[in-house]
């Protein structure tokens, strides 16, 4: 409107400078206007996990051997059959206690919501900032702990209150695939914890 007026009031064959001074100013003030703001990304919701999530899919199994189940032959005298240390035959070698839990990889990074119970690692009063997370009441201290990959260390800082041992929670945060070494029990998982919500039995 203001450059319609200027128009009309000066004419442009009377007062050709003066309009371009109004156009060269009304075009510094178009540069100089803060840009519009993007608008704010949705929250991501986290994905919510069960514990069995947090195991690979089992590898399949290789083939069975035509002389499987049979005892080694000595080679220095093959009409018998090579003498086997009592026990080691039934083991069938290495315990599968000292392989590691496999993890799933593609979780790493993750925002993730997962349900179990709480056993306290560090203790203020009533308020405990590390814990285990694990899927049943009295693993890691009235039964051996489950194997890794069903153990979740998980760090609150902002700390959570808790009653007890085994307190029922959903735990929200980001999870990693890093190990932790507890005087408790080994975690194949870390978890940040951004919330700790208590949960109804």
């Amino acid at each position: 409107m203001f450059l319609f007026q200027c128009w009309d009031k000066f004419g442009e064959r009377r007062h050709p400078k003066r309009l371009a001074a109004v156009l060269a100013i009304a075009g510094a003030l178009a540069f100089t206007l803060p840009p519009a703001s993007p608008p704010v990304a949705a929250q991501v919701a986290p994905q919510v996990l069960k514990w069995a999530d947090l195991m690979p899919p089992a590898p399949p199994k290789p083939p069975r051997s035509i002389v499987a189940g049979r005892a080694p032959v000595d080679p220095l005298n093959p009409t018998h059959e090579q003498a086997v240390p009592e026990g080691r035959w039934l083991g069938g070698g290495k315990s599968m206690a000292s392989v590691p839990a496999p993890v799933v990889e593609s979780l790493n990074g993750k925002t993730v919501q997962l349900s179990g119970y709480i056993v306290p690692l560090d203790f203020d009063a009533t308020t405990v900032k590390e814990f285990l997370l694990v899927p049943f009441v009295g693993a890691c201290v009235h039964v051996p702990p489950p194997p890794a990959n069903q153990i979740v260390y998980v760090q609150a800082p902002k700390g959570v209150k808790v009653k007890g041992l085994f307190e029922p929670v959903y735990v929200t945060g980001k999870l990693s695939t890093a190990p932790s070494f507890t005087g408790l029990a080994d975690a194949g998982y870390t978890l940040e914890a951004d919330r700790v919500d208590p949960r109804k039995e």
